[in-house]
């Protein structure tokens, strides 16, 4: 069925109305203005439907909020615009803040070791690295499970079996890690606060996994973080050093922060 034509007034509705659906996430229509090198009275006359933008301009609207520009035909909730999930009209009131104000005083980038008990071995520890990013105003982490851990679940311990990444968003008590292996196959949720220590890099909380509820195997176990920077001094050393561990074979802080004897509560 050929759809109707819709006037050019319609037309200008639609963008105006998607634009300000994009503009919502934003702090302030100054800000963004200038952000996007474009008169604020022109902005305003785009977000009410007075006016189209011009070709160059459409495409610097484009490129700045990674849509197409399909916002001039079609509501952007349809277009599969990146920011339709968490930074969308549905949810951006409640993660937005927690994913943009992640600074690198709360959380800073680069390398990190992590330890926590194993979830299928009682006598053994997981101690590996993850990355810490950031792309634009998010924050995001990416490493690989252990080789020894894999081939204990009986799973393939080749590269990309073992890669993981997610996202990272501040809460009030901490941070929150959501993290995913590669085709949504297993995934976590982590929470982590920043402890007191000599150079203020250490965090603690706790990891639960995505997995049916068995009563042989725990799904929580605490968790440390420890910020090794980008120094390869303290990169390379840490990495030959990871794996499937015995308690004795934790880095001492670790330890003390694990409490491998307390039950979790």
């Amino acid at each position: 069925m050929k759809k109707p034509t819709r006037s050019p007034a319609e037309l200008r509705n639609m963008f105006g109305e998607n634009l300000r659906i994009l503009s919502r996430p934003h702090a302030s229509i100054s800000e963004l203005s200038r952000q996007l090198g474009i008169n604020r009275t022109q902005f305003n006359r785009y977000l009410s439907g007075e006016s189209f933008p011009r070709p160059d301009v459409l495409d610097r609207i484009c490129n700045f909020f990674e849509v197409d520009a399909r916002i001039l035909l079609e509501k952007v909730s349809t277009i599969g615009s990146t920011q339709d999930l968490l930074t969308g009209p549905e949810l951006t009131d409640f993660f937005q803040s927690g994913l943009s104000e992640l600074d690198e005083t709360a959380f800073p980038s680069g390398f990190y070791r992590f330890s926590r008990a194993s979830f299928v071995d009682p006598d053994r520890f997981v101690v590996g690295l993850v990355y810490v990013y950031r792309e634009g105003q998010y924050t995001f982490v990416r490493g690989y499970e252990a080789k020894e851990a894999m081939r204990a679940q009986g799973q393939r311990a080749d590269a990309g079996s073992r890669e993981f990444r997610g996202y990272i968003t501040w809460q009030e008590a901490g941070i929150s890690l959501v993290i995913s292996r590669k085709n949504a196959m297993t995934g976590s949720f982590n929470f982590l606060s920043r402890v007191a220590s000599l150079e203020n890099n250490f965090w603690v909380g706790y990891v639960t996994r995505t997995v049916s509820e068995n009563v042989a195997t725990p799904r929580v176990a605490r968790l440390v973080y420890e910020h090794l920077g980008a120094t390869p001094s303290l990169v390379f050393p840490a990495a030959r050093a990871c794996g499937l561990l015995p308690e004795a074979d934790l880095p001492p802080f670790h330890r003390t922060l694990l409490r491998p004897q307390a039950p979790m509560v």
